[in-house]
């Protein structure tokens, strides 16, 4: 009993110690890992994951029973592993930093009636090509440049207007096939190939239009909108999320939310808003990932 109490007494004793540096510290660790087994979730590394686990089990009982030739290549192959990571993961930690980095720029959401105009007639020509199905692929730019990806299409740089819209993905147009890209409420350019989602998890319904948005969307913090050329249905994929079976007023509503500049916003405090905007942008990823299986 005695031992029992004194292991007790110095359990309380440290659990006094902590402060309030050491409560943010364990918070941000635990946060961490958390990103870190979502991230192998994410990423479909499971299995990689278990291959590093397993090393790093017989490393150390290779040193307990004095295996001197295994410890010593394992112990090598552990120096080397967080290279090997990084190199492995190099497109998705490159992917990760670009958004993180992107939530504490200058936002590139423009107010007035030009993004008024352009989101109306975005939402004119999608209610249209809809009603035809006609299939459709548009990218709206934000904070991370796409200039990659236009630069395998055409550039158009050309007022945002339905006709427009509805003449690139007419079936028979030369550019119909790739996706539109929308900068400053301006279309830039045209015929544009994405890179497909890696996820395995999504709804077997879904085209190659919209794995295409919803890689772009992953890879970036852009607002695609798809049009299915099958069903005729309205799409938005929105950081690895698709939002599906959208109205014109939906589409409309999203468009406004993730375009539109909010006056309070804009002339209140822009670090502390960015503050919020990274915590924001983490704390429903399980909603998003679950939402894009429906």
């Amino acid at each position: 009993m005695d031992a029992i109490s004194n292991a007790f007494r110095r359990v309380f004793n440290l659990i006094l110690t902590i402060g309030v540096a050491d409560v943010i510290d364990i918070l941000i660790v635990a946060y961490l890992i958390y990103k870190a087994i979502h991230f192998v979730r994410k990423t479909n590394s499971y299995n990689l994951a278990k291959g590093v686990v397993v090393l790093f089990v017989i490393f150390l009982m290779s040193d307990m029973l004095h295996l001197t030739m295994i410890n010593f290549i394992l112990r090598k192959a552990v120096e080397l592993g967080l290279i090997a990571l990084l190199i492995l993961f190099q497109p998705e930690l490159r992917r990760l930093l670009e958004r993180m980095g992107s939530r504490f720029t200058s936002s590139r959401k423009v107010s007035g009636t030009a993004f008024e105009t352009a989101i109306a007639q975005t939402v004119l020509a999608c209610t249209e090509m809809s009603a035809s199905r006609t299939g459709a692929l548009m990218i709206f730019e934000r904070n991370v440049s796409l200039e990659n990806i236009m630069g395998t299409g055409t550039i158009v740089n050309a007022d945002v207007t339905a006709e427009l819209i509805k003449n690139l993905f007419y079936n028979k147009a030369p550019l119909h096939d790739g996706a539109v890209i929308m900068r400053d409420a301006r279309i830039a350019a045209a015929g544009c190939v994405l890179p497909l989602t890696q996820s395995t998890n999504l709804s077997k319904e879904l085209g190659m239009r919209h794995r295409a948005g919803i890689g772009l969307s992953e890879q970036s913090d852009a607002v695609v909108v798809i049009v299915s050329e099958e069903t005729g249905s309205i799409s938005v994929a929105i950081e690895g999320m698709l939002k599906r079976h959208l109205t014109a007023a939906m589409l409309d509503k999203i468009l406004h939310k993730e375009l539109m500049v909010d006056e309070t916003e804009e002339t209140g405090n822009s670090f502390m808003n960015n503050i919020k905007k990274l915590f924001k942008g983490y704390k429903n990823e399980e909603e998003k990932s679950n939402e894009k299986n429906i």
